[in-house]
């Protein structure tokens, strides 16, 4: 869109506008595998409200007392194992990354549309992303966080921290944001299609197909976060598109931190009770994260693979996500395209 400028005074700055930004947020990442930047990236994480609902007087002592001093090595260590080390940087950041530039290629027949990312802990924040667009005249920003499934200790905090920003900000765009679509059928497609793709390269069949998702407390859950049911469903329509009976398909959550009950069945125990169960050939996968990150390359494909063999198990394979495959850009290029209308 062109303006006429003709009225301004000559020494008017440059005036931009009449584009639309696509923000892709996913959850976040350390700069690098050192003490330092895995204290600076644990702090911000573990200090969010919507992560850790306890009260800061209950939880500050723990987390600068305990927390902070043993958790960045221990993790550290953790992302050393599952490093991009041709980027120097975490997968995650590198799938965030290319699934921004696909997704601007796949927009390209509007050129007013400006395609970003941006991270909710760590480089590039989300702030920062958010003024680069208002600055290159995005009016409208598309916020689009990467969470099938919503839960307020993802999606919910992206929006926070976005908003938050916003109240700063002189002159606000115009803001959507992309809802939950755990059941959208494109996505469900796509996670099928990345489960046949891998099991034809195999010269065994599983006995079970597991769908491991990320854990939330169950008192979150209690309080009304509908992220299990979202869990359930996606489980369930994804169990139908691949025409698996109950028996060969389970749903499991991972990641339990600290002293809570979290949603269960936990999957590390479950990979331990299947194999001394007699169940010798697993698959497993996870649907709720859109990119392979510590949570699916080093808990999942690493450490419950060795659950798995070392009570018994025989084979195992990880489903790798989407990540910026053809099927996992046409489920976001799908879900952007649909929440831009009237817009473009």
């Amino acid at each position: 869109m062109s303006a006429d400028t003709t009225h301004l005074p000559t020494d008017h700055p440059p005036v931009r506008f009449g584009k639309v930004g696509v923000l892709l947020v996913n959850l976040g990442t350390p700069d690098g595998t050192d003490y330092t930047s895995m204290r600076r990236y644990l702090k911000e994480f573990l200090m969010d409200r919507r992560v850790i609902e306890w009260s800061p007087w209950k939880w500050y002592p723990i987390l600068f007392g305990i927390v902070l001093n043993t958790r960045p090595q221990k993790v550290g260590k953790a992302y050393e194992e599952i490093w991009n080390k041709d980027k120097d940087e975490s997968y995650l950041r590198t799938y965030t990354r290319s699934q921004a530039e696909l997704m601007s290629e796949a927009l390209k027949a509007y050129p007013n549309v400006i395609v970003d990312w941006a991270m909710r802990y760590g480089q590039p924040s989300i702030a920062s992303k958010i003024d680069a667009l208002h600055a290159a005249g995005c009016e409208k920003i598309l916020l689009f966080p990467l969470y099938p499934q919503y839960a307020a200790s993802t999606t919910a905090t992206v929006n926070d921290k976005a908003f938050e920003h916003l109240m700063k900000m002189r002159w606000q765009p115009a803001i959507r944001t992309v809802p939950r679509y755990h059941d959208d059928p494109a996505y469900i497609d796509a996670l099928a299609i990345s489960v046949e793709k891998k099991l034809a390269t195999l010269d065994w069949e599983p006995e079970l197909l597991i769908t491991s998702f990320h854990g939330i407390p169950q008192s979150y859950f209690k309080q009304g976060d509908p992220y299990h049911c979202h869990c359930m469903k996606t489980g369930r329509l994804l169990r139908e598109r691949l025409g698996l009976p109950k028996e060969k398909f389970m749903v499991t959550f991972q990641s339990r931190f600290g002293p809570e009950e979290w949603l269960q069945p936990y999957t590390d125990k479950t990979m331990e009770k299947l194999a001394k169960d007699g169940v010798k050939r697993i698959a497993i996968m996870n649907p709720g994260f859109v990119s392979d990150c510590l949570e699916t390359l080093e808990e999942i494909a690493g450490e419950a693979g060795e659950i798995f063999h070392h009570n018994g198990g025989e084979k195992f394979v990880h489903i790798p996500c989407l990540n910026d495959s053809p099927e996992g850009m046409s489920v976001l290029e799908t879900v952007v395209r649909r929440e831009l209308q009237g817009w473009i």
